[in-house]
């Protein structure tokens, strides 16, 4: 029988104080109330030997979006900001990118007139900065860069961008034996050389979208090379594609903060037995940015309905979490 976590919900209100009183608090960044419990109360739902609603180890899997999910993503996606600075690094040797579009506007420093150039003109900067090298030179350089990147606004290092209440949530499912995998629409390997130190999750455990490569006998030896092809693009119904061809089982548990999680979403919770969805919803402009129908980065609106409509949990930034980055 599909049971969404909606028919849980007021269980997990009444229950959750007893689970606190025997057990250490597993999201001490949480506000008590409605939205941890169902956390609290799905994990323990599942994990119970002997329950209706167990779920064996290897079947628990849960899946989580990067960029407003687990760190930021305003004022833009953080790749972005990554291939912004490969394109100023790689200007000397591209002299037609004074004037070729969208290329120009960013070494002018104006950004602006670069994005509207649509996903044609995205893909073009992404492949110019992320292919024409091998698979190691290209982590190295992702290394370097994420190692000493802030942002531009809080001038943090964007692995400190990262938000704690979150970071609790992947600790708990692991503490309970649940595999926990990265789904974004973000380039793997572009996430991969980093993840690891920062969420506990392994390059193994991160699904994006990818470039084409091929097996190559060099001078150096045996590399694989990055070349400037689309082979995957991970997002929307794309994250389920992705998923089931890495996977080959169906999460119990999603969690997202965008339009581009529904399919996501809907895939892990239309299914039988108890399963669970969690949108992030970015309502604290105070400490971090309000953002969801309209935003250019992030936009959460069919997805906010269909939440509401089947009784995803939705977690409100502002009400839900005492902190939002680690001290």
């Amino acid at each position: 029988m599909k049971m969404h976590f909606k028919s849980l919900v007021c269980l997990a209100v009444l229950s959750t104080p007893v689970f606190a009183a025997q057990h250490p608090d597993p999201l001490p960044s949480w506000n008590d109330g409605a939205t941890k419990s169902a956390i609290v109360e799905f994990v323990e739902t599942v994990t119970t030997k002997g329950s209706d609603n167990y779920v064996p180890a290897e079947d628990r899997i849960a899946v989580f979006d990067n960029d407003g999910t687990l760190w930021a993503e305003k004022p833009m996606y953080f790749q972005l900001f990554f291939t912004l600075d490969r394109i100023k690094d790689l200007a000397p040797k591209h002299p037609e990118w004074k004037t070729e579009e969208p290329f120009a506007s960013v070494l002018k420093g104006d950004i602006k007139a670069a994005l509207p150039h649509g996903e044609e003109g995205l893909l073009k900067m992404v492949m110019a900065t992320h292919a024409g090298m091998n698979s190691v030179e290209f982590e190295e350089m992702v290394q370097a860069w994420v190692k000493n990147a802030k942002h531009p606004i809080t001038k943090r290092p964007l692995t400190e961008m990262i938000y704690q209440p979150m970071l609790e949530v992947l600790d708990f499912l692991r503490d309970n034996d649940f595999k926990t995998y990265i789904v974004s629409g973000g380039g793997a390997d572009f996430m991969r050389p980093w993840t690891e130190e920062v969420y506990g999750i392994s390059p193994e455990y991160v699904i994006g979208s990818e470039i084409e490569t091929e097996f190559a006998y060099t001078s150096n030896g045996i590399e694989i090379q990055r070349l400037p092809n689309v082979a995957h693009i991970n997002d929307k119904a794309g994250k389920v594609i992705g998923i089931h061809k890495r996977l080959g089982r169906q999460p119990i548990a999603a969690f997202g903060n965008s339009d581009g999680d529904l399919q996501m979403m809907q895939w892990t919770t239309q299914q039988e037995g108890v399963t669970f969805g969690l949108y992030v919803h970015h309502t604290d402009e105070g400490r971090e940015w309000k953002y969801d129908r309209n935003s250019s980065v992030g936009r959460l609106d069919k997805g906010l309905d269909e939440a509401k409509k089947e009784g995803w949990t939705i977690a409100d930034m502002k009400n839900d979490w005492k902190v939002i980055y680690p001290n």
